[in-house]
């Protein structure tokens, strides 16, 4: 395990992935890793409770949909989501390239339209209708390998990936 602020060069991040590569390749069903998040209603009103990395984040209603901004915005989570593995992407991506990067701040910008989720209006779409990512980055990189960059970072972000081709989601009961 690295010391939280160690440096991280190609040569490290390549021998820490080397042996998993090889592995996924002998044996694909050990790639396949399993996710869970958890949250309850532990709290009163229109929220809910999600057990995050951190600790705890108490969801609730959008001012737009009824809230009143006290509680985090489940659509705010979704792009801190996405900014979290396209940010761990591109720089895991930057380390590779051997690109320097001496600083980047990384911004997500989203939208939705409020009349979709309150049902106002059946034809207007639910959930964000649009997602970027801008990156301001302090390098010496030049255009194509900064676009080499982006590219591989839309490419391998799991969340970015599964937001582009969205996983079946079911809501079922326990024990069903």
């Amino acid at each position: 395990m690295h010391e939280l602020h160690e440096p991280m060069d190609a040569a490290t991040l390549r021998a820490l992935q080397a042996p998993l590569k090889e592995l996924y390749r002998e044996d694909p069903d050990e790639a396949v890793v399993h996710l869970t998040a958890r949250a309850d209603w532990r709290d009163p009103g229109i929220t809910t409770s999600v057990d995050v990395w951190s600790g705890r984040t108490r969801a609730g209603l959008h001012p737009s949909t009824g809230g009143d901004g006290d509680d985090a915005c489940s659509g705010d989570m979704l792009l801190e989501a996405v900014l979290a593995c396209a940010g761990v992407t591109m720089r895991s991506v930057a380390t590779a390239m051997k690109l320097t990067i001496r600083r980047a701040n990384l911004r997500a910008d989203g939208e939705f339209d409020a009349r979709g989720t309150l049902g106002v209006d059946r034809e207007a779409p639910v959930g964000l209708t649009g997602m970027s990512i801008t990156a301001t980055l302090e390098t010496d990189a030049d255009d194509e390998a900064l676009a080499r960059l982006a590219s591989a970072t839309e490419r391998y972000c799991v969340v970015g990936q599964s937001l582009a081709v969205p996983p079946t989601i079911r809501i079922r009961r326990a024990g069903s």
